[in-house]
């Protein structure tokens, strides 16, 4: 079996007409004079594949890193069920205002697309005083009210409005329309897709001076019109401890937030990990292995489901660390059941 290791990835940027100039001194890279909206932290989304940027994979897409030791890598019960890296983690800048949009569901998206739904979820990093975002609708409106008001221009009248602060968190369940808006840093986990139907772009033109397409006909039949009493996604944070912020049936996430050595042991979930540096340097290592990692902040890294038990050990006087993964816990018991009963019986 090859050696196992956590994988840090070369710069994935990319210039977007909303984006603006926060990312790379986030990331500790070079500054530039383009737009740039998003970074794209761990991806095998083909059009966008994340390169491994340290170890003996170094150079490497991530997808033939995967294909190399996919269930070590991924975990045997995420490569049961997806054969493929399934989710996608982002840091977005958004200096302008976001399309307003929605994503398909993983039906939709199969039958129209021949690709995984998206479902996704926010949290703030930073926001400029008075920041807002759109999540979902403040009131309930038909089909021929949602494309009337996408005509005259109207649609953000009857959208659900959060002014947003550092450490909220919002679940984008696939159907909900949403934007992000001017001023707002924030990290994205979302399913493995590229798939977004713009419903309305405020008219202005694209990096190319004309106007970016929208798909009113795709997002009418894709957009959930449920009005919800609440959209943020409550969660209690405590120091030295891994927060939990969502389970859903697509990822889950923790946050820890640490002020000394915390030890993770996630691999009762039989699922790759996904980690974030939102605050402060962190070194992650790995118990199995003895290999040690320093994930600087505004970095990722994927920690293999093999080798998911490890120390996070902040190197300033607090850390910030984002971890998203596939919740296995009940089918990979079922792994080891079936596995000892196999065992039991000979």
């Amino acid at each position: 079996m090859m050696k196992l290791y956590p994988l840090l990835f070369q710069p994935n940027l990319h210039t977007v007409v909303w984006g603006g100039n926060r990312l790379c001194p986030y990331k500790g890279l070079p500054a530039s004079t383009e737009p740039i909206g998003e970074s794209w932290e761990v991806s095998a989304v083909p059009s966008s594949k994340s390169i491994v940027a340290n170890g003996e994979w170094a150079g490497q897409d991530l997808v033939s890193v995967i294909a190399q030791a996919p269930e070590d890598i991924l975990g045997k019960s995420v490569y049961d069920k997806y054969h493929e890296l399934p989710l996608l983690a982002k840091f977005i800048d958004a200096k302008r205002d976001l399309s307003i949009q929605v994503h398909p569901n993983d039906e939709m998206a199969r039958r129209v697309h021949g690709k995984m739904g998206k479902s996704e979820m926010w949290y703030v990093i930073d926001a400029e005083p008075g920041s807002y975002l759109y999540a979902g609708f403040k009131t309930q409106i038909t089909d021929y009210e949602f494309k009337k008001r996408i005509e005259d221009g109207t649609i953000t009248d009857v959208l659900a409005r959060h002014e947003v602060k550092a450490g909220d968190v919002f679940y984008l369940p696939a159907g909900r329309v949403h934007a992000i808006c001017s001023g707002i840093l924030l990290a994205e986990i979302q399913q493995s897709s590229d798939l977004t139907y713009r419903i309305f772009d405020y008219n202005r033109p694209g990096l190319d001076g004309k106007p970016r397409q929208l798909h009113v006909d795709l997002a009418a039949e894709a957009v959930d019109y449920h009005v919800e009493a609440e959209y943020q996604t409550a969660y209690q944070s405590e120091e030295n401890r891994a927060n939990p912020v969502l389970d859903t049936p697509y990822f889950s996430v923790r946050v820890n937030d640490i002020a000394q050595p915390f030890h993770r042991n996630l691999l009762k979930y039989d699922s790759f990990i996904i980690t974030m540096s939102i605050k402060g340097d962190t070194r992650i290592l790995v118990r199995s292995t003895g290999d040690e990692l320093l994930l600087k902040e505004g970095n990722s890294c994927l920690i293999p489901a093999a080798i998911a038990d490890y120390d996070l050990i902040p190197l300033s006087s607090k850390s910030l660390v984002l971890d998203a993964f596939i919740d296995n816990k009940d089918r990979s018991l079922g792994h080891r059941i079936t596995r000892f009963l196999h065992l039991t019986s000979k």
